[in-house]
């Protein structure tokens, strides 16, 4: 399969996708709760079927409707063995509420996550005395709880995801709990997960992010649960508005906790114009500058960074390239490579990403199976000066299935 994008203006007014982040963590608490929860404006992509898929066979009833969902929580585990798809959210936030259960669950995953590391679950749940097995620290997870509560001690420098799940179980368990946390990367990530337990009635205490205390024995609360707009989506047509034209995404909060509204912060360094609304952003085309940007906190926007400094004068800067190793890709390799192949600089040094800015040649390309890698090359064909056909962009359908079709509304041509 394969996409060809041609150079294109870009004009008009696209809602963001919902956040397949927010969805999963509503997912999550609501398959914990007592009583039908009302899921507002979810996420259908992959990664957020993936969580109704783990909720129901963890006891969960989950009826489908066009704009929302419909759950009803549930204890009664359905099937023992569970599958997460390519979602590292959800094997690292649905394990410990697997470990809930006192029968033998296996949990598994398909793709580039048969291939990430699993030790720090494992490490964890152990902590507990859960007990926990992992195929040589990798998939398929082997988990048999309960999960009493208690205390445990984890590293948050690869990811915050694991912290999330423990902060949904925990509160679940019989016991007290107390997390440590070293060295946490992607804290607006947790400040999400609080913002949804605090929604669902749990109480979760906050010690300056090393530190968390979760009472045990609390009650879940079902309610109606409004998915807010994407930012990490919206990033990539807000970047096509600054290098091709005008957009306007609808949806997008500027009050949101989500990591990735920091891409206005970029795109204002870069001297793009902007229009900040309540609920929407205009970007338009400018004349850009190079920049420097620390993305240690929000490494998913990297691809749409690397595509912002390709239209830039100068060289670029962008820190925390070491967050990218364990992603749908290597993600650092797969940005050097692939916008290399379009003439573009990309080089890693230490910690930080330098881009070359200078003109983006057509060409043929690959996904790496990485859905924003295919929509970070996508956003660049806009300004190259030939068509780019990129191989294997249905990864895009992980986070955001509707990408190349609102990139046809905005007045882009793209072809099989």
């Amino acid at each position: 399969m394969k996409k060809t994008v041609s150079p294109s203006a870009v004009k008009g007014r696209i809602k963001a996708p919902a956040s397949k982040s927010m969805t999963q963590r509503a997912i999550a608490a609501a398959l914990l709760s007592e009583g039908e929860t009302t899921v507002l404006n979810p996420s259908f992509c992959n990664d957020s079927l993936a969580a109704m898929g783990l909720a129901e066979g963890l006891g969960a009833t989950v009826k489908r409707n066009r704009d929302e969902l419909k759950i009803s929580g549930g204890k009664e585990l359905r099937v023992k063995r569970l599958d997460c798809g390519e979602s590292g959210l959800a094997i690292r936030m649905f394990s410990p509420i697997a470990a809930l259960h006192p029968e033998e669950i296996i949990i598994s995953g398909t793709g580039s996550l048969r291939t990430r590391p699993m030790t720090m679950i494992e490490d964890a749940l152990r902590q507990f005395g859960v007990q926990c097995n992992s195929s040589s620290g990798l998939l398929p997870l082997t988990i048999k709880g309960p999960l009493p509560g208690g205390d445990c001690e984890i590293d948050g420098s690869i990811s915050s995801q694991l912290l999330t799940g423990l902060l949904m179980a925990l509160p679940a368990a019989g016991m007290d709990s107390t997390v440590r946390v070293m060295d946490l990367k992607s804290r607006p990530y947790i400040d999400m997960t609080l913002q949804v337990l605090e929604k669902f009635g749990i109480k979760a205490i906050n010690d300056h992010y090393s530190k968390f205390l979760i009472p045990g024995n609390q009650k879940y609360r079902a309610c109606s649960f409004e998915v807010e707009s994407d930012w990490s989506g919206g990033a990539f047509l807000l970047v096509a508005g600054a290098i091709a034209g005008e957009v306007t995404v609808d949806g997008l909060r500027p009050d949101s906790r989500q990591s990735d509204k920091a891409i206005l912060t970029a795109l204002d360094k870069a001297g793009a114009r902007m229009s900040v609304r309540e609920k929407s952003v205009t970007a338009y085309k400018s004349d850009l500058k190079a920049f420097e940007f620390d993305s240690t906190e929000s490494p998913d926007l990297f691809p749409p960074l690397v595509v912002l400094s390709a239209c830039c004068s100068g060289i670029s800067g962008i820190k925390g390239a070491h967050r990218l190793v364990h992603k749908e890709s290597n993600r650092s390799e797969a940005l050097v490579e692939e916008f290399g192949r379009l003439g573009i600089k990309v080089e890693v040094s230490g910690d930080y990403m330098l881009v070359t800015g200078g003109p983006i040649q057509g060409g043929e390309v690959t996904s790496h199976n990485d859905h924003r890698i295919a929509m970070a090359l996508a956003t660049a064909a806009l300004r190259a000066y030939n068509k780019v056909t990129i191989h294997d962009p249905g990864c895009i359908g992980k986070s955001y299935p509707e990408f190349f079709e609102d990139l046809v509304k905005l007045g882009v041509i793209v072809y099989d």
